[in-house]
């Protein structure tokens, strides 16, 4: 069976669970938004949830918390496919 994303309906009992998630609406200065739609462009293996969830965690790395949880979302964002970074 494939799922909406095209994947196998598959489980694969080796992968860690994924991290519970919580959605955000926020109000963005038209700018901000279209520099985020350009990059997005311009970098098609990025989304829109990757790269807030990247500037969220880095700023928040960048700015002292001091959380393993959160820098391994911020590393998870930035190389995907690197599985290391996606453990819990």
């Amino acid at each position: 069976m494939t799922n909406a994303d095209g994947r196998d309906g598959s489980v694969d009992a080796s992968a860690p669970e994924p991290s519970p998630t919580v959605s955000l609406q926020a109000c963005v200065p038209e700018g901000l938004l279209r520099s985020m739609r350009l990059f997005i462009e311009r970098h098609p293996h990025w989304d829109q949830y990757r790269l807030v969830q990247a500037a969220l965690a880095g700023f928040l790395v960048q700015n002292g918390e001091p959380s393993r949880e959160l820098t391994r979302t911020y590393l998870a964002t930035l190389f995907p496919t690197q599985a290391e970074f996606r453990g819990h």
